[in-house]
């Protein structure tokens, strides 16, 4: 008789994999390869063909989209107990990737090959239900970022960035160029809106960083453009 496989440590990190106790899942996780990447190291390239499922154990990586005249928007930040929708959909469609993605901070990351993922897509109804989960709450992420690029204040989405950022750490450390990949935008606009901030006395500006002085000041900014 084959002996009953125990569900390998890592998949604590997900709650919704860990429920799912059939044979199919637990044979695929088990074949599961955890990698440790430095920062800034790419993990896939647009036109790249699709290999494995990916999973965030730990660190953070940034998925964007660069167009042909070098502007970039970041699409989505891949934090732990994340997984990849842009993978998901390659591997599902047999597609390449359209985006590109590169760790911002060392990883620590787990990949299933795309036939034992395939494999258990069809063999486990609970592996399937946490895909369809996570490609519902993907395109709810997309939808609201296409919202925001095209309807909101840029002052308004500038200020809320700042704020969510500042909650890791004050003074924030990112370059203008970075806080206009992640909004969508261009440097100038960024550095524009950083310096009437800064003008008001709201942030300091110093080489690479930004630091918030006056909190208040930009929630009540945010809260004067909500709908």
């Amino acid at each position: 008789m084959k002996e009953f496989q125990t569900i390998p440590a890592w998949v604590s990190s997900f709650p919704a994999l860990q429920t799912i106790t059939d044979p199919v899942w637990c044979g695929v996780s088990n074949t599961a390869q955890v990698i440790n990447l430095p920062a800034n190291t790419p993990v896939f390239h647009a036109g790249e063909s699709c290999k494995n499922y990916l999973l965030v154990l730990a660190g953070s990586i940034n998925v964007q989209k660069v167009t042909d005249d070098g502007h970039e928007i970041t699409l989505y930040h891949m934090q732990p107990g994340h997984s990849c929708e842009l993978t998901t959909a390659c591997l599902l469609g047999g597609d390449c990737y359209h985006a590109e993605a590169i760790t911002t901070t060392a990883v620590q990351a787990v990949l299933i090959s795309k036939k034992a993922f395939m494999h258990a897509l069809s063999g486990s109804d609970g592996f399937r239900d946490f895909i369809y989960s996570s490609i519902d709450s993907g395109m709810n992420e997309l939808a609201t970022l296409v919202e925001e690029v095209a309807f909101g204040p840029m002052d308004q989405r500038l200020a809320q960035h700042l704020l969510d950022s500042a909650l890791c750490t004050n003074p924030i450390k990112a370059t203008h160029y970075d806080l206009a990949a992640e909004l969508g935008t261009a440097r100038e606009v960024v550095s524009r809106l950083l310096k009437k901030f800064e003008h008001q006395g709201w942030v300091k500006l110093r080489r690479g960083e930004v630091e918030i002085i006056e909190k208040g000041e930009l929630c009540t900014l945010v809260k004067h453009h909500a709908p």
